[in-house]
C-alpha cells in the first residue's frame, strides 16, 4: 500500500516570501515539527541535484535520510526524493497566489517496504497530522514576522 498525503494552508504573505522561506532547507527545523536538523551535502544554493540530510523524529523513532532535489521552479514548485531506508519518499511543495496571500500545498508520497508496509494506513494519518501542524507553524512564523 502506498501513502499519499496532501495538506494545504493559505498564508497571508506573498508567494515570493513564502516559497523562499519554505524552500530553504536550513529553515526546515524552524517550521517542521519533526525535523531536528538539516545539513547540506552539496554546496548551496538550492538547485536540481542538491542534496540535504535531515534528522527527524517520527512516531517515536529517530530517522536520518537524505533528500535529492529533483525539480525546482522558484516561487512555483519544489520536488525532493529519497530512495533510502524502509520508506522511500517524495515531497512536493507548490505555491500559488490567493488574494494577497499564498496557498501552499505539501504532498508526501511513498511506498513503504518490509514491516513498514503494514503500518502504511497509520503512517498516513500521522503524516497528515504532522503536516497540518507544520503548515500551521509556517503560517504563524511568516505572518508574525515583519514584512521584508
Amino acid at each position: 500500500m502506498s501513502v499519499d498525503v496532501l495538506t494545504e494552508a493559505v498564508i497571508n504573505r506573498p508567494v515570493t516570501e513564502v516559497s523562499a522561506f519554505a524552500a530553504e532547507p536550513s529553515n526546515a527545523p524552524n517550521w517542521y515539527v519533526n525535523i531536528k536538523a538539516a545539513e547540506w551535502k552539496t554546496e548551496p544554493p538550492l538547485r536540481v541535484g542538491s542534496r540535504v540530510a535531515f534528522v527527524a523524529e517520527f512516531l517515536g523513532k529517530r530517522l536520518a535520510y537524505t533528500y535529492e532535489f529533483v525539480e525546482w521552479v522558484p516561487g512555483e514548485r519544489l520536488v525532493m526524493r529519497t530512495a533510502e531506508g524502509p520508506f522511500p519518499m517524495e515531497t512536493t511543495y507548490t505555491w500559488t497566489a490567493e488574494g494577497s496571500g499564498t496557498r501552499m500545498t505539501l504532498r508526501n508520497r511513498g511506498t513503504p517496504t518490509g514491516f513498514s508496509r503494514l503500518m502504511a494506513p497509520f503512517m498516513a494519518m500521522a503524516m497528515r497530522r504532522a503536516n497540518t501542524k507544520d503548515l500551521a507553524l509556517l503560517k504563524r512564523l511568516l505572518e508574525s514576522a515583519p514584512p521584508p
